[in-house]
């Protein structure tokens, strides 16, 4: 499949607004140079692109509804460090400058948001990172002595300070990172695609179905008409896979697509809001990449993440079950009549069996960034502005020094065994995390 079509609605996205979306690609069109997905890694792409060359077109293609698709269902989390996953305590100066480049990515997406006016409730919130477990706490502290190594602020918290801080007693240590923001993501998307420069030309609800070359240049097949353009960039992360025969090898041999699933609840009463905490407007990443994320938002929703599934997306009436179970754990006063779910809804992203992208060229004129790994928003606007850079000429920054390369996976059928064998392990690992 060339794009993800998905069973419900984003959540985030049903706040909001209705959207009255660009229109289609109908016939044919031309561009200098044609972005493949408008999710933040490829709004970064075209801007940059736009900016450096105010005279050329640059056409970008959304398989859906900006704020619908998979750059909307995310949680909202906009990291300015490392991921947990990623934090090396021997490779400190290797961490820094990812991080340096994390945050000056992070100040300019402030700025775009306060310059445009884009109101996505964005807020530097810090994160917390909280363990269940014994296994769950070796994790974090592995992560702080990479934040000490590093030199990076935190606070430590044991059960009693999480509880009083987020009303739950489920967990008995954590920690509070300054470094991480958060936002309402498909308002911010939505945001980021309306105040693009003027020679960016958007189509939305136009999915890329092929991808062949042309003469000098590419022909991108759209279910409307086709789009010609000289340089192409592929921002629409695994499923960037599916579009050609150019670079197919390299990008199946590496990517595989994952979908995780995420509830939100109405507004939960004030009486109820008393008893969960001092903190109003807050985010938690679990001590295991199959763990559980949480949010509670400054209009007092809650928001529980977890549950994984590959290829393809799983009925969301039976994850919602795991995902109310998930919360009522955590938050025994949330149960169903007292924290009803408003939507239920699965995303899609790209992922790398040992977390790294796939970027840089597939073939003359031809540019790819996926992969994001579940750390899309300030990561993939990085990694979607230095390609564009790349491509011009005008900026030579060692990607795979510095964030790595993907390595390769098997094929199918040995792949799809080897995800359910260790998705079973590493939830059984898990245990209370999950």
């Amino acid at each position: 499949m060339a794009y993800p079509t998905y069973h419900e609605p984003c959540g985030w996205q049903t706040l909001l607004v209705p959207r009255c979306p660009e229109p289609a690609l109908d016939g044919h069109a031309t561009a200098d140079v044609a972005v493949v997905g408008a999710g933040y890694t490829g709004l970064a792409a075209a801007r940059t692109w736009a900016e450096a060359r105010p005279d050329e077109v640059v056409a970008v293609l959304d398989s859906s509804v900006v704020g619908e698709g998979s750059p909307g269902r995310n949680s909202g989390f906009m990291l300015e460090i490392a991921l947990a996953d990623d934090a090396d305590p021997g490779a400190v100066t290797r961490m820094a400058a990812c991080n340096a480049l994390l945050g000056q990515t992070m100040d300019d997406l402030r700025r775009l948001v306060a310059d445009n006016g884009i109101r996505c409730q964005l807020a530097r919130r810090g994160t917390y990172r909280a363990a269940a477990t014994a296994a769950g706490r070796r994790y974090l502290e592995r992560y702080r002595a990479f934040l000490d190594a590093a030199g990076l602020g935190y606070e430590r918290l044991d059960g009693d300070d999480l509880h009083e801080r987020i009303g739950t007693r489920y967990y008995g240590y954590g920690l509070h990172s300054p470094d991480c923001s958060l936002v309402q993501p498909a308002a911010l998307i939505r945001g980021l695609a309306d105040c693009l420069p003027r020679n960016v030309r958007l189509f939305e609800e136009t999915p890329a179905l092929g991808l062949a070359r042309e003469g000098d240049g590419w022909r991108i097949e759209c279910p409307g008409g086709d789009l010609r353009a000289r340089r192409v960039i592929l921002a629409n992360n695994a499923f960037a896979r599916d579009l050609g025969a150019a670079g197919r090898g390299r990008l199946r041999a590496r990517l595989a697509v994952m979908y995780t699933y995420a509830a939100l609840t109405e507004p939960l009463p004030g009486r109820l809001l008393e008893t969960l905490g001092r903190d109003p407007d807050w985010g938690l990443l679990p001590a295991h990449r199959l763990g559980t994320t949480l949010r509670r938002t400054v209009d007092g929703r809650f928001l529980v993440r977890s549950c994984y599934g590959y290829e393809r997306e799983e009925d969301n009436g039976r994850v919602a079950a795991r995902l109310r179970a998930c919360l009522e754990q955590r938050f025994p006063a949330l149960t169903g009549a007292a924290a009803p779910f408003h939507a239920v809804w699965g995303g899609a992203t790209g992922f790398t069996y040992n977390g790294a992208p796939v970027w840089g060229a597939l073939a003359p004129g031809l540019w790819v960034s996926a992969g994001c790994n579940g750390g899309g928003v300030v990561k993939g606007t990085l990694f979607g502005s230095l390609l564009a850079r790349r491509a011009l000429g005008e900026d030579d920054t060692d990607v795979a020094a510095l964030f790595g390369s993907a390595s390769w996976m098997p094929p199918e059928p040995l792949r799809q065994v080897g995800f359910a064998l260790i998705s079973t392990l590493e939830q059984r690992s898990a245990g209370l995390e999950t």
